[in-house]
């Protein structure tokens, strides 16, 4: 494991923990939430986390950014409403589902109403590894399928001892994490926005924003 809990501990591991994100290697790391399995956006990565996770196909996996300006990188858009979501509440505890991104997002990152779910962190370590990195990662809960997310780095190192001893896996260890709502997750494709999971922002402070925005489904 890898200290990550102070500025200082985060600026010493930042080289190899971008080195090991850019030979398509995985990362347990540090959320607003709780700790989060990540990897660089790149088909064999992804396949990689899927395989860790013991995930289906199917079920994608959210994108992390550091800035608007990646989002452009990937070739995704910001719709209208995507925009003044973006304005008030990033960075911060709310998923955008954005469109475009055809030929540069494996598809594997495409959910099923043909987006892509993107969060601009306010953590600082995880986002001080984006910008290092200088592209997003992906950040999924950091646990197998079905089972508790994982809120402690020592957690992760018993329970994923063989990925972290052949050097697939590197864990950043933050201590002890404390539970949290999850982000509130919009879906942004369509011609209204529509609200898929309301967490850390309530449905009416988003609709100040957009009141065209729907109910979950």
């Amino acid at each position: 494991m890898i200290p990550f809990r102070t500025p200082e501990e985060v600026a010493a591991a930042l080289p190899r923990v971008v080195t090991h994100l850019a030979r398509k290697g995985l990362i347990a790391y540090p959320t607003e939430t709780v700790y989060g399995f990540g990897t660089a956006i790149s088909a064999a990565a992804v396949d990689r986390l899927c395989a860790l996770k013991q995930r289906e196909p199917g079920k994608p996996f959210l994108v992390l950014v550091a800035g608007r300006g990646m989002l452009a990188g990937m070739g995704l858009r910001l719709t209208d409403a995507a925009e003044r979501f973006a304005a008030a509440f990033w960075p911060g505890p709310l998923t955008l589902v954005l469109p475009g991104g055809e030929g540069r997002v494996p598809d594997a990152l495409r959910g099923p109403e043909g987006g892509v779910a993107v969060r601009w962190t306010s953590h600082p370590g995880a986002a001080r590894i984006i910008t290092t990195l200088g592209s997003p990662i992906t950040s999924t809960s950091a646990n197998r399928t079905g089972e508790p997310s994982l809120m402690a780095a020592a957690e992760i190192e018993r329970r994923f001892g063989a990925r972290v001893a052949d050097g697939s896996l590197v864990v950043l260890d933050a201590g002890e994490l404390h539970p949290s709502a999850p982000s509130s997750l919009v879906d942004c494709t369509g011609p209204a926005p529509r609200l898929l999971r309301e967490g850390a922002l309530p449905a009416a402070t988003l609709r100040s924003m957009v009141p065209s925005l729907a109910d979950r489904p």
